[in-house]
């Protein structure tokens, strides 16, 4: 009897986590990880494009406003001042004139805001959730007064201002700035309260509330950030307008942007870096007040946009 011969068998060997891919689809996956890695690079450099673009000018009023006079004008232009210097800044806040200014632009920005959310409100409510006969005509009448332009009308306001003795008041400052910010600020409430459900407003009909609370307790309070980006809107127009400023008040009811220019720019020369020292400064409570109130805005902008 022979003895038998153990055999050896070879074990195939024991393949540990996932297979690998094959060559075609690890191609396919460095190409895709590729083309992201471009997409993101392309948007950033984009981005870093129009930033640059936008931030330019505010940081060329920087370096101007921090630059001695008399390099100002030096050739080639530097795009970093040799020498910094606080001058400017001072002689803006030694001059009482600029506070007087700064006194009728925050009264003016202020007033024009209240007035231009009050009255628009209760318009804008209206034209949301009122059904009567020429509603829609006067809804377009109310928009198709933005395609006048508002230098056009300058001539018109100022005529019935002189004759009802409001020339060089505040009240023909808040008056023109709240016609031309109207129309805008009625359009964004109307949408936003659009958004608002009428079965809401039925509820609370139902349960005894008259109109005036209904708006006043239920409706202006859901839509809160519409009227903050409504009054936003009709404080910077009243803080930046120039020419209606200029025209239609006196030296004493003037605000800022006319008061620089009479302050600083002259016949014969202008103090450009305390010009734009002060146009920086003035500028601070505007952007502070979109920084601050930004989600407002683009909630009282968007409203009404998707409908569903």
């Amino acid at each position: 009897m022979s003895a038998v011969s153990p055999t050896t068998t070879a074990e195939a060997p024991v393949v540990t986590g996932d297979p690998a891919p094959p060559a075609s689809r690890r191609g396919l996956t460095g190409s895709l990880r590729s083309e992201r890695r471009g997409v993101r690079i392309s948007a950033w450099a984009v981005v870093v494009v129009f930033g640059g673009f936008a931030l330019l000018p505010v940081y060329w009023l920087l370096a101007t406003s921090l630059t001695p006079r008399s390099e100002v004008f030096s050739y080639p232009p530097r795009l970093f001042p040799s020498a910094v210097t606080l001058d400017a800044y001072r002689a803006i806040f030694d001059n009482a004139a600029l506070f007087g200014y700064l006194k009728n632009s925050i009264i003016v920005s202020v007033v024009t805001a209240l007035l231009s959310v009050v009255v628009s409100a209760y318009m804008g409510y209206s034209f949301s959730k009122f059904r009567y006969r020429g509603r829609r005509s006067l809804m377009y009448l109310v928009l198709s007064s933005q395609m006048f332009p508002q230098a056009l009308l300058l001539v018109t306001l100022y005529s019935v201002f002189s004759a009802y003795g409001l020339l060089n008041t505040y009240a023909a400052l808040v008056l023109s700035f709240t016609t031309f910010t109207l129309p805008l600020c009625v359009w964004m409430l109307k949408g936003f309260f659009d958004t608002i459900p009428d079965e809401l407003v039925e509820a609370a009909r139902v349960d005894g509330a008259s109109r005036l609370r209904i708006i006043h307790s239920i409706v202006l309070p859901l839509a809160a950030p519409g009227l903050v980006a409504a009054g936003l809107f009709a404080f910077v127009r009243g803080w930046n307008d120039f020419i209606f400023a200029l025209t239609l008040a006196g030296p004493d009811k003037q605000t800022l942007p006319p008061g620089l220019v009479n302050t600083f720019v002259g016949e014969a020369a202008t103090a450009w870096p305390e010009l734009m020292a002060a146009s920086l400064v003035v500028s601070l409570p505007v952007s502070i007040a979109f920084i601050a109130l930004q989600r407002f805005l683009v909630g009282g902008l968007t409203a009404g946009a998707v409908k569903g």
